[in-house]
């Protein structure tokens, strides 16, 4: 493989970035960048509630945005797929299912020179 596009550099800073972010809000992480062909889900994770989340990470540089805010690039395409991909693999680990089922959240970071912004949607 090449060298990462400045757009792969940021995005895989935010995903480490919600990671740390989602571990102090008290959840406990269980995969990152699981890949299926048609979709990949940035992280999996148990949330403090004991529910089965997949995270989806959008980052942008907060100087390079122009008015875009992260959450913007999670289009209905975006969504659908992501859905799709979320229910196999709840399907295919149903030991992480319980009866409060799973949940698909957001987290948007805008990044800074020296700090980073979240903002976190639950259950999208």
């Amino acid at each position: 493989m090449g060298e990462k596009t400045q757009k792969q550099k940021v995005g895989g800073f935010g995903e480490d970035e919600a990671v740390q972010y989602l571990a102090k809000k008290g959840y406990k992480i269980i995969e990152r960048n699981h890949r299926q062909k048609w979709g990949e889900i940035d992280i999996v994770a148990i949330s403090p509630d004991w529910i089965l989340t997949f995270v989806e990470v959008k980052a942008l540089v907060a100087f390079e945005k122009e008015g875009i805010q992260p959450e913007d690039n999670l289009t209905w395409a975006k969504l659908k797929k992501l859905q799709r991909t979320c229910q196999l693999y709840a399907n295919s680990h149903e030991n992480l299912v319980n009866e409060k089922g799973w949940q698909i959240d957001l987290v948007a970071i805008d990044v800074h020179e020296n700090r980073c912004e979240f903002r976190h949607y639950e259950n999208i």
